[in-house]
């Protein structure tokens, strides 16, 4: 099947009783066995449920991946990823990663015996020469969060299996849509089905995607063990969502374009980070890398001449809320809000600033949105 065609009838048909077109909702927390040992191939939800092997089966093939596994959020997803590792692992990751990331990285699995270091993946020496002896996983996100820079995938994969290391890749901003890591030689994909492949602001979700069997294997045990699935209702409408991811990506895209072309020509705004600019330094790379550049785009906010608040306020189609993906635009200051948790210097060495402003661009008339960036820069 091609995508977009995957994305309608993947994981889609489970109803031989009635031959529904849509995937039923199956909200039962147990199965009836027909006798010991015997069952029709689920017994405990947290163990299986037949809506969320829907949705695992789509996102599987939608990443081209063996099978996936998905979880309750976003930082279920991440969380599983790291518990693949034991007590003494380094983990070499970007250090501009979602806030998010960071926190679960620096502050609690750090505190449980995982070692970690994290460096500007923009070049793939920094990595390279921070692989040690006992390197089991190089955590990749690209773009990266807030500031779209590009990780050269195929080259810091490679690096991973030159040291015996495992390559996660966090595909939410650009989804298999417009990327394919496992493709490009990942090992894991990771994915908040919150954003992109729910796509409707009304879910949290996380999913995990392996290419490998064994690796497969360790990650449904992971997440029947630690009792993170996603729940029938949640993976249901996560489902209901990736059935349009197509036709939502390309809007995304063609507005976050417009309004970074438009950006880059106003006073107010210092820098705009986008890898569809030909200014980015890597849209060779992101050109190379991905099929398209998505919905994501940051800019420096000139605060002498208008402060955030003041600009936040005057906008009348832009939410000021954390998250992305939905088909509404967001949009939000990282410092204060989706990378707070991430501590003061971690932040600047990042690139981060107080000025530095995210938007995820929705699925609206883009001469709307950029008539309300318009009215409020001034």
């Amino acid at each position: 099947m091609k995508f977009a065609t995957s994305c309608v009838h993947a994981g889609v048909a489970k109803d031989p009783a009635y031959n529904s077109v849509i995937t039923p909702i199956y909200p039962t927390s147990t199965f009836a066995f027909e006798r010991i040992g015997v069952n029709k191939g689920y017994d405990y939800t947290r163990s299986g449920n037949p809506t969320r092997a829907a949705i695992e089966e789509n996102i599987a093939a939608l990443e081209g991946g063996l099978r996936a596994r998905c979880t309750c959020t976003g930082m279920g997803a991440c969380t599983i990823a790291l518990f693949l590792l034991e007590p003494g692992a380094h983990v070499i990751a970007g250090h501009d990663i979602y806030g998010g990331a960071f926190r679960l990285m620096h502050e609690v699995f750090a505190q449980r015996g995982l070692l970690f270091s994290f460096v500007d993946m923009r070049d793939p020496e920094n990595v390279r020469s921070t692989v040690r002896d006992e390197t089991a996983m190089i955590w990749i996100e690209t773009p990266s969060n807030p500031l779209l820079r590009i990780v050269d995938i195929v080259e810091v994969a490679g690096i991973a299996r030159e040291c015996g290391a495992l390559s996660v890749v966090d595909n939410t901003f650009m989804t298999p849509y417009y990327q394919k890591p496992l493709e490009l030689g990942a090992d894991i994909v990771i994915h908040s089905t919150t954003k992109y492949l729910n796509g409707h602001s009304d879910v949290v979700g996380g999913a995990l995607v392996a290419k490998e069997a064994d690796l497969a294997d360790k990650v449904a045990w992971l997440v029947n063990a630690l009792g993170v699935g996603e729940s029938p209702f949640d993976a249901w409408l996560v489902l209901r969502g990736t059935k349009t991811l197509s036709q939502r990506m390309q809007a995304h895209s063609r507005n976050a374009q417009a309004l970074a072309d438009f950006l880059s020509e106003h006073p107010a705004v210092n820098q705009v980070y986008y890898p569809g600019l030909a200014s980015h330094p890597q849209h060779l790379l992101a050109t190379r890398q991905m099929s398209g550049f998505g919905g994501m785009l940051s800019f420096e906010l000139a605060i002498d001449k208008i402060t955030p608040d003041d600009f936040f306020s005057a906008l009348q189609y832009f939410a000021l809320a954390e998250s992305l993906g939905g088909v509404e635009s967001l949009i939000e200051a990282p410092w204060h809000m989706s990378h707070a948790s991430m501590p003061e210097p971690a932040r600047r060495e990042a690139g981060i600033t107080p000025g530095t402003i995210r938007i995820s661009a929705g699925i609206e008339d883009p001469d709307d949105l950029i008539a309300d960036l318009r009215a409020a820069l001034g």
